[in-house]
């Protein structure tokens, strides 16, 4: 994905001063440059694919040099030609840093908050936009907050599950294709290409706006995935999970995600499946598994029984 000083200003709601051209700087890495050694003069690990961000204490530091050592290192960092260099709210940015800006056409930008806040909306926004994408094959719902993955073979009906989903009062976030990528380690979000948000496709209607059709409620632009339920034709020599107990799971990235396979056929009514499954899957999250509890309840009772038998005997 491609990412440029622009979209940073846009939506970061960043200051710049070099002029209009340097905001065309794209930026390749999702992690940022904290220049300490290299304000030292040590350059030799300096990766110029990375913002530079140059908070109060770089700052402090730069101060205690004299002027023209401090405009040196500098220069020599631009001349490595990083996309941009920010400055925190409290940084006052001097004209002569402007000038090497414009010499080497690397952006300034000035933000609006002290530098670790800066430091942490700046990580989360390129993490967000720079992390590694898988596309996915599916349908993503938000399920009474659960972010659910339907995914199956092409016909097998997770569009009009959707549909179904949506009319009950669920929120689409993806229809056909799911673009996922790895947030942290442990969270895996879920968004629709641009082109595809708000839409779904339904053979035999076609194309279906559903924020005109069931309101901007009905659309959300992102979810974390905590469920995945894979939708496939029911197979008579497979032994399907009745009680609940064989956990399947599925891997993205670094991260498994807990899997639910449930088998169509006709009568069946999916879209109350998968719901199920999903509200099912939040009270795992909150503690509550009715597996297990049956299962306890049926041990008790077995044990208590054979106990009965004992004293008896």
């Amino acid at each position: 994905m491609k990412l440029k000083i622009k979209h940073l200003l846009r939506d970061l709601n960043l200051l710049l001063i070099t002029s209009k051209k340097t905001s065309e700087r794209q930026i390749k890495s999702e992690m940022l440059s904290r220049p300490g050694v290299e304000l030292a003069g040590y350059l030799e690990f300096f990766d110029n694919d990375r913002l530079v961000l140059i908070g109060s204490k770089e700052s402090h530091f730069m101060n205690l040099l004299p002027f023209d050592i401090r405009r040196q290192r500098i220069e020599d960092i631009m001349i490595k030609n990083p996309p941009g260099i920010l400055f925190s709210v409290n940084v006052d940015v001097e004209d002569w840093m402007i000038e090497l800006g414009e010499k080497y056409q690397v952006a300034i930008l000035k933000g609006k908050v002290r530098t670790t806040p800066l430091n942490g909306m700046l990580y989360q926004y390129l993490r967000d936009k720079l992390a590694p994408r898988k596309s996915v094959h599916g349908v993503l719902m938000d399920i009474h907050g659960m972010g659910t993955l339907i995914t199956g073979k092409s016909g097998i009906g997770k569009s009009e599950t959707a549909l179904e989903l949506i009319k009950r009062g669920h929120i689409l976030i993806s229809d056909d294709r799911v673009d996922i990528y790895e947030a942290s380690p442990g969270l895996l979000v879920g968004h629709a290409p641009k082109i595809l948000e708000r839409y779904i496709e339904v053979r035999g209607i076609g194309i279906v706006d559903v924020v005109k059709m069931f309101g901007a409620g009905a659309f959300r632009e992102s979810k974390k995935i905590r469920l995945v339920v894979e939708l496939e034709h029911w197979k008579k020599d497979k032994q399907y999970d009745r009680l609940g107990t064989e956990a399947e799971s599925v891997k993205y990235f670094n991260t498994e995600i807990t899997k639910v396979t449930i088998p169509v056929l006709p009568g069946r009514n999916v879209a109350t499946l998968v719901e199920t499954a999903a509200l099912n899957q939040k009270l795992k999250y909150l503690g509550y598994n009715a597996s297990e509890e049956l299962m306890d309840a049926v041990a008790k009772r077995a044990n208590r029984q054979r106990g009965e038998e004992d004293e008896d005997e």
